[in-house]
């Protein structure tokens, strides 16, 4: 009788599969890494970060949209860009730094940040900026500050009719700026359209009227973003098609116009049985846009991509201990995990994020289905089937041996928005944070980048 935690996994997905295999000892392999041996070094919870894996999403994704290209002749480049404000990390922006990429900005910080790489030697002044969200003084302010000492490909994206009028006077030297589309939202969405950018109607108009004769700015890109990403939906290729008609419009009158940045959105896998079809997508993407420019005899643009979960997130994974496991009434048994999902996987309660989850340890037990539990006193702080789709099955509980569990894929927004280093819900404590790398030989290589949260650290942020 196949009863195993292992057969489970085994009937029910494509197994072993890309990032994760079992050994013979019935314990869970992660990028080839062995998750007891971190755990037995490190304890949990414990949060660690494989930079190989984001240097292996940029180059992918490169090749991806390369190879597409170079299928339909297609006489642009290709740049790709990483959204910081997905992971922030030093450790994160030096491997994407490391593999050839851009930078993406959302706030004023992101420019501070900006400046600290330059002074590092990771960065040089050649590099694009591309200045997104919506800008109050203090990211003007350093927009500018940028722009001013030589950083030549910073963008600044217009994100309203009014940013120009207030960035200008805080320039000395000229600027290429950019324009963001106020897409339609997802017809099930609650507002018709973005709030985020500038109506299609009112583009080339402002073009015009602001920019057009203006001996410090020159139009250089068009942005165009949707927020449920990159998918192959009706939806998804009606407002490209949109976005690059306006674009062929514009280029008519703006010369300078030459690049088209279609944001982010190519997905991150966050179960064993995803399926998404990268290289359809990038050569449908890089056709579609070819033929609708060769349709108005206009030159198909550069192309930016801002990906940013798909760079970090399968990067990330986050491991506990069930400390115990509480039978509430006649079926439903709660493990209880040693951290809470609420401050370290705040997307599991805030949008119902799925992200793999499976047992370390533990693999040639028997399984039973449970629900997980955080140490908070909030009544949101699980993780089930009820709340995010598929019933969780896991090694059955004993005393005798600890069973450890991962969240998987959790590298991007997670620290950021459960407030990494800052007051946590209960004052539950930030956990140690790994860094897991190999060295010229293939081999593993740990660093502890931060210890558990201490309460000094806590208390003297509350004032005490």
């Amino acid at each position: 009788m196949k009863n195993k935690y292992i057969d489970l996994i085994e009937q029910t997905y494509d197994w072993p599969q890309n990032y994760f295999e079992v050994d013979d000892d019935g314990i869970l392999l992660f990028h080839g890494i062995n998750l007891m041996e971190i755990i037995e070094k490190y304890g949990t919870p414990l949060r660690i970060t494989y930079l190989p894996n984001i240097a292996e999403k940029i180059k992918s994704a490169r090749r991806l949209f390369n190879v597409a290209m170079a299928k339909v002749d297609y006489n642009g480049e290709y740049n790709y860009c990483y959204c910081t404000k997905s992971n922030h990390f030093e450790f994160v922006l030096e491997e994407t730094l490391k593999n050839g990429i851009h930078i993406e900005t959302s706030s004023a910080f992101d420019i501070n940040i900006i400046e600290k790489l330059l002074q590092d030697g990771l960065i040089n002044k050649n590099h694009y900026i591309i200045c997104n969200g919506y800008k109050r003084p203090q990211y003007l302010e350093n927009i500018a500050r940028l722009i001013n000492s030589g950083f030549v490909n910073t963008i600044p994206i217009l994100d309203s009719l009014f940013e120009l009028d207030d960035l200008e006077p805080l320039l000395t030297t000229n600027c290429d700026i950019g324009m963001r589309i106020a897409a339609e939202e997802e017809p099930n969405f609650t507002f018709y359209t973005s709030r985020l950018g500038i109506r299609y109607s009112e583009i080339l108009p402002y073009y015009e009227h602001r920019i057009k004769h203006s001996k410090r700015f020159k139009l250089k890109m068009l942005h165009f973003f949707i927020n449920t990403g990159i998918r192959d939906t009706a939806y998804y290729w009606n407002e490209l098609m949109k976005a690059v008609t306006v674009y062929c419009s514009l280029k008519k009158i703006c010369p300078d116009l030459t690049s088209l940045n279609i944001g982010g959105g190519f997905p991150f896998q966050n179960t064993l049985n995803f399926s998404y079809d990268y290289e359809y997508m990038a050569e449908e993407i890089i056709a579609q846009i070819k033929a609708i420019c060769q349709q108005h005899n206009v030159q198909e643009p550069n192309i930016f991509t801002e990906f940013g979960s798909y760079t970090v997130a399968e990067s990330g994974a986050v491991l506990y201990k069930v400390m115990q496991q509480k039978l509430q009434n006649d079926r439903e048994r709660w493990n209880m995990i040693d951290s809470s999902f609420l401050t370290t996987l705040p997307d599991t309660w805030t949008i119902n994020q799925r992200f793999i989850q499976l047992a370390v340890n533990n693999w040639h037990e028997e399984y039973e289905r449970v629900n997980l539990g955080g140490v908070t006193c909030d009544s949101n702080d699980f993780y089930n089937a009820e709340a995010h789709q598929n019933a969780i099955f896991l090694p059955k509980f004993s005393n005798e041996h600890p069973l450890y569990i991962g969240f998987f894929h959790t590298g991007a927004y997670q620290e950021a928005i459960g407030g990494y280093g800052g007051v946590q819900h209960c004052l539950n404590p930030a956990p140690k944070h790994v860094i897991i790398d190999r060295d010229e030989n293939g081999e593993i290589v740990t660093k502890l980048f931060a210890k558990e949260q201490s309460f000094q650290s806590m208390l003297r942020i509350l004032g005490y």
